[in-house]
């Protein structure tokens, strides 16, 4: 067992952003705290997308704290660019990243300390961040004969790019971001798509300024208050009505048909009867928190989520959760990994075992989401 201050799980946007602070703080990697991250290369969830979702077309990615993205090249993947450049930042400012390492449960230790399980070893650290995101837990819907389907299913995670829908009919279930991007995509080349959605899309029309990003935040932080599941910050603020969204409206490709009641072999059906043929259903139904390596401290609320005040687990202040939620984002990562870390520094502060607290930044010091 290796005792050290803090375990940060995750090296996405919100682990990067809260282990530079706790360097700031004056925490040693490797020494005070660690980084661990499943994933077998530097760049989080990002280098798992798919190659068509090039930098050009990604919403609001904002720079980590102390170190800028520029001159990245719009037409390249998006996988390419944030992967070089979250690399980069971790070889600035000396992360020493642990890769791949699975982190399989974290539990009560003894003295106040956490007990973290990973497939290198056990760490028993006095606080512990977990930024482990949403991109490992796909949700995929349940429907009356869906194992009897005889095409293919498959899910945003593991979406291929539009090349492997030529020719196909393809049925995109979902109503976000990702339904739209995939469906205008598919279009240019597959047989026929059938746009099908919960609810009807809402788009979104003119500015989108601090204010209304502000407000779309406030609506997932008091679910998170409440303890209920987190929706995503995009999930509130609907589609950007832009003029690739314009041009697929008007040619038909976001023509939206209510929920299909069942799968059947050949595609799917209607409580009206009606029923449409496929060769692909392709779930763009979004994600969950993916949490359960914290399930033995039992910190779920009766409504299904994990109460947080701020980042802070209410159930236990040794944990905190940073990219859940109202931070599930770029800029709201940053701004989480920042006050997670003062939160834990004030934690081991006051049992003596560790100094620093006021070395991290504080909002006066923020420029644009960035240090000054």
């Amino acid at each position: 067992m290796r005792e050290l201050d803090v375990v940060v799980i995750g090296a996405g946007q919100a682990g990067l952003s809260a282990a530079y602070h706790l360097r700031r703080a004056g925490l040693e990697p490797d020494r005070d705290f660690v980084v661990l991250d499943h994933a077998p290369r530097p760049g989080g969830a990002w280098q798992f997308r798919w190659p068509s979702l090039t930098y050009g077309k990604v919403h609001g990615m904002h720079a980590l704290p102390g170190m800028e993205l520029t001159g990245a090249d719009d037409s390249r993947p998006s996988s390419e660019v944030i992967g070089e450049y979250f690399d980069a930042y971790e070889r600035r400012f000396g992360l020493r990243v642990h890769r791949p390492v699975e982190v399989s449960a974290v539990r009560e230790g003894e003295a106040g300390r956490l007990l973290v399980e990973t497939s290198e070893g056990t760490y028993t650290p006095r606080a512990l961040i977990s930024a482990t995101g949403t991109w490992d837990r796909p949700f995929w819907p349940r429907y009356p004969g869906q194992d009897t389907f005889r095409g293919r299913q498959l899910h945003t995670a593991n979406y291929p790019g539009p090349e492997e829908f030529t020719g196909r009919r393809v049925v995109v279930v979902g109503g976000g971001a990702s339904g739209t991007q995939h469906l205008m995509e598919i279009a240019g080349v597959a047989a026929a798509t059938y746009w099908v959605t919960r609810r009807p899309p809402v788009f979104r029309e003119g500015p989108f300024g601090e204010v209304q990003g502000r407000a779309a935040v406030a609506m997932v932080e008091e679910r998170v208050r409440r303890g209920l599941p987190p929706q995503s910050v995009v999930s509130v603020t609907g589609l950007p009505l832009n003029d690739a969204v314009r041009r697929a409206r008007e040619d038909g490709v976001l023509d939206r048909l209510p929920m299909f009641e069942r799968i059947t072999p050949a595609g799917v059906a209607w409580a009206d009867g009606r029923t449409v043929d496929a060769d692909v259903i392709l779930w763009a139904t979004g994600f969950r928190a993916a949490v359960d390596h914290l399930a033995p401290l039992k910190l779920r609320e009766p409504g299904g989520g994990i109460r947080v005040e701020n980042t802070r687990a209410v159930r236990d202040a040794r944990v905190h959760l940073v990219g859940y939620g109202p931070s599930a984002s770029t800029i709201g990562a940053n701004r989480a990994g920042r006050a997670a870390v003062r939160s834990i520094m004030r934690l081991l502060n006051s049992t003596g075992d560790a100094e620093g607290a006021d070395n991290v930044v504080s909002d006066d010091d923020w420029v644009d989401g960035v240090p000054a």
